[in-house]
């Protein structure tokens, strides 16, 4: 006869993840050309470099990445042509005329089994893979929301807009540094929470954490990484070529 007062030593599985890339945008400010995401770093298109990243987690199962409506076919083949993980799953969907949009058409396209999502920037191909890993364990332990983040080396002014550009701003006031915070990504959710903002919030924002934020639930901040910057101007380019020369010489990346 078998004792069922026994507890049972079979764990649930964990949640799985997966990871959304809104590449639907054009980058204007690194000059006219391909699509930012398209861009080459190191012979190898940015959108290129964060997919790997995001599937370097050996918790991402799935990368959905949000194209330019007319230019799936060709994310789709440029993806093909590239070697990635073979553990990982990859969905080209195309993406909307706003990146909140394109988030959202993602998660349209999010299988019902995958219960935590990153949001990751195209434009942020060198993210190491702890900082995604510390991300994903942070929802993992029960944060709705989690972000990326990076202490301000410079001190920050608050101005008035000059009714005109180019003209002299009054300052208004100057922010405690230490209180401040420069937000990278993934930004990571529990799905739920991140489907409840979507169909929530309907102002245009800048990051999905904020969207969050405006349901009045929690969003947490762990630390983020200095590869982990935004390519979004010429300079930033050449910046990214150094970081990814470096790690070929030390790491074999």
């Amino acid at each position: 006869m078998s004792d069922d007062s026994r507890p049972s030593t079979t764990e649930p599985p964990a949640v799985r993840t997966a990871a959304v890339i809104p590449a639907a945008g054009r980058g204007v400010r690194l000059g006219p050309g391909a699509p930012k995401a398209l861009r080459a770093l190191g012979g190898v298109p940015m959108l290129v470099h964060a997919v790997r990243a995001m599937a370097a987690s050996r918790a991402v199962s799935l990368v959905i990445v949000v194209a330019p409506p007319e230019g799936t076919a060709e994310v789709k083949s440029l993806l093909d042509a590239h070697a990635l993980p073979e553990r990982t799953d990859f969905l080209v969907v195309p993406g909307g005329e706003t990146r909140q949009e394109s988030v959202r058409l993602g998660l349209d396209a999010l299988p019902p089994e995958y219960g935590i999502v990153l949001v990751h920037d195209a434009a942020r191909p060198l993210v190491p893979v702890d900082t995604v890993d510390a991300v994903i364990e942070t929802v993992r332990e029960g944060a709705p929301a989690v972000v990326p983040a990076l202490p301000l080396a410079d001190t920050v002014k608050e101005v008035r807009p000059a009714a005109v550009p180019g003209e002299p701003e009054p300052v208004v006031a100057t922010p405690d540094r230490a209180r401040l915070r420069a937000v990278q990504t993934p930004q990571g959710f529990d799905r739920a929470t991140l489907l409840r903002a979507h169909e929530t919030v309907t102002d245009d924002v800048t990051d999905d954490a904020s969207m969050v934020e405006q349901l009045g639930l929690p969003v947490v901040v762990v630390p983020g990484h200095e590869e982990a910057f935004k390519v979004t101007r010429p300079l930033d380019l050449v910046l990214a070529e150094a970081v990814l020369t470096r790690r070929r010489l030390t790491d074999g990346f």
